[in-house]
């Protein structure tokens, strides 16, 4: 048996802990579907007393996936990853991360920075962010000596696609251009 494996008493305890703790909820369901008091749940056609333990073992169900949606990001809060989540599950790493998506933070592949250089065709762009707008912006020098940004109003959305203007500018600018 390993350690996340509950023992025979283990699992009588749990049923007797849950089906007590059911007891109430499908009366209340009961009662509120027929009118009839909680008292006299019982009472009523087996066929609807069935369908309300069914309907609170639902609620219950519901509850569970919540609960364990909230344990599975406390434990990746605390360090975590899918690979030990799916462990403890008993699913694969990738099935931990499809089950609960939220719950492990990923790196960022690297860190975000607010500016980077480019140097192409013997010229120089700085790449930077605006940290009001995330919006990216460039200047340069081409290798002739012009300099020139995109234009001071101009943001893009990534730092690829003003890399992307500024390679553009730097090759128009180079010594010797065809």
């Amino acid at each position: 048996m390993t350690s996340s494996e509950i023992t025979p008493e283990e699992q009588t305890e749990l049923d007797k802990s849950l089906y007590d703790a059911l007891h109430p909820l499908a009366s209340a369901l009961r009662s509120r579907a027929s009118g009839l008091p909680a008292e006299r749940m019982w009472e009523a056609d087996p066929v609807e007393v069935a369908l309300s333990v069914l309907a609170a073992w639902k609620a219950v169900d519901a509850e569970v996936k919540r609960l364990t949606a909230v344990a599975a990001g406390t434990a990746g809060a605390y360090g975590a990853s899918y690979e030990q989540l799916g462990a403890v599950w008993g699913i694969t790493r990738q099935g931990a991360r499809k089950k609960w998506p939220d719950a492990v933070s990923r790196p960022a592949a690297r860190a975000a920075q607010p500016s980077a250089a480019l140097e192409l065709c013997g010229g120089v762009a700085e790449l930077r962010q605006d940290p009001a707008s995330g919006g990216w912006t460039w200047t340069g020098r081409g290798a002739d000596g012009t300099h020139g940004p995109a234009d001071d109003d101009t943001r893009y959305a990534t730092k690829e696609e003003a890399a992307a203007h500024a390679g553009a500018f730097l090759k128009e600018h180079a010594l010797g251009r065809p």
